[in-house]
């Protein structure tokens, strides 16, 4: 072939989508019942953006970032997180201004540069959630809940939450130079990404895939918390218990982002080997000034699909591919053909799915075509029921078939939904 698409990417198929379109259904209308809009942001953003609102000291800013010069020579980045982006929005369009807090929700592509692999691709699809504006930890149980309660409606199994607490600023500088003195005696030992973040940004280290083995002795920075934060942990913890989420502390989470403050966590599912994660998120409480805004603290995560995807499919759980169509109609006679059309179109307009047949074939292959189509009924209208303004209805599942006048097909159909 001429063309083929881009490593990294995929095509998502008829047949396949419809799975997406499952996932993507479910988690708006959990949005809609925790009462989170939705808002959408442009794909690609000014590279400053991401250089400061994700930090210099990540790997998608140092590695991952798809960065070109646009026609005006100004620096343009193909989004590769959700948050930054939402941020921008909720400071530019001045939604601080609103009184309540904004809670916000995105679906949509994502790009980073990596080495492809199973549920990590260059172009990526998230949902994610923002609450922006309230520094309750009442808040962050709610947007952990809201993400748990996503994936046990989908129906993953061993579902839990894995969280922690990176501190603020002050008890951060304090477990910065405890775990300095623990990593500065293995520092040749570690690879050449930790040796460049130790000094930089220390916590970074711990997110390290490479030397995990080494940190086993680490000091733990929830020993670090100062009362603001373990105050705010400890509450957080109890209303996860009194919602009833499965969460486990795990005092070496930090994220691989620069913003996080306070609460961290990731949601896991039992997955293929090592890929049990689904996505994470956490605080960001001088986020919003950083990027130009009033002080306002706000908490969020990043959901990968095609991580859903992928544990979905492992696990064996049915999404079905194809929503069966209401009705098949099959025309027999060029006068039937006409009136099928104005019928198809008719039931359309009322809400009901049909279709019919476009390549002049015979009824038997026609009749396959329904099936195929998963189709609950076959309308089949003659030459001869036309004259008498009726049509036949067929259960495609029981194989009853009925007589109904042309103008009470669908109303016929309807009642038996």
């Amino acid at each position: 072939m001429a063309f083929q698409k881009p490593t990294g990417t995929q095509d998502l198929l008829p047949g396949v989508v419809e799975k997406w379109q499952f996932v993507e259904e479910k988690a708006r209308d959990l949005c809609r019942r925790f009462n989170y809009r939705e808002i959408r942001t442009p794909i690609f953003e000014q590279t400053s953006l991401f250089v400061r609102g994700v930090g210099e000291t990540t790997d998608i800013v140092e590695k991952e970032m798809y960065t070109f010069n646009d026609k005006g020579d100004r620096s343009m980045t193909l989004r590769p997180e959700g948050t930054a982006g939402v941020v921008r929005a909720y400071v530019e369009n001045k939604i601080y201004g609103e009184p309540d807090v904004s809670k916000l929700y995105y679906i949509g592509p994502m790009f980073r540069y990596e080495r492809p692999q199973a549920g990590r691709q260059r172009q990526f699809h998230q949902f994610g959630v923002e609450a922006i504006g309230a520094l309750d930890p009442a808040i962050d149980a709610e947007v952990i809940a809201l993400g748990y309660q996503l994936c046990v409606e989908l129906g993953l199994k061993d579902v839990k939450v894995e969280i922690n607490s990176v501190g603020n600023p002050t008890s951060r500088a304090e477990y910065r130079e405890k775990l300095l003195g623990f990593l500065r005696p293995m520092k040749d030992s570690l690879c050449k990404d930790c040796q460049s973040r130790m000094e930089r940004n220390p916590l970074r280290v711990l997110d390290c895939k490479v030397d995990q083995d080494k940190f086993v002795g680490a000091p733990s920075i929830l020993d670090s918390l100062d009362e603001e934060s373990l105050n705010h942990f400890a509450k957080l913890k109890e209303y996860l218990d009194d919602f009833g989420v499965d969460y486990a502390v795990n005092n070496r989470l930090v994220r691989g982002l620069d913003y996080y403050t306070l609460t961290a966590f990731e949601l896991k599912a039992q997955g293929i080997g090592a890929i049990d994660t689904v996505g994470g998120g956490g605080r960001y409480n001088g986020l919003v000034g950083d990027i130009g805004g009033p002080d306002q603290p706000g908490i969020g995560f990043g959901i990968g699909l095609e991580r859903i995807q992928l544990i979905l499919e492992h696990q064996n759980i049915d999404v079905s591919s194809l929503a069966p169509l209401d009705v098949y109609f099959v025309a027999l006679g060029e006068a039937a053909d006409r009136e099928v059309n104005r019928q198809l179109f008719k039931l359309r307009q009322s809400g009901l799915s049909g279709e019919r047949d476009y390549l002049g074939r015979k009824m038997k292959a026609q009749m396959k075509s329904a099936d195929r189509f998963k189709a609950r009924y076959t309308a089949i209208l003659g030459d001869d029921e036309l004259e008498r303004g009726e049509i036949a209805l067929k259960s495609m599942d029981t194989g009853e078939q009925q007589t109904v006048k042309l103008d009470d097909l669908v109303s016929a159909i309807r009642e038996s939904k």
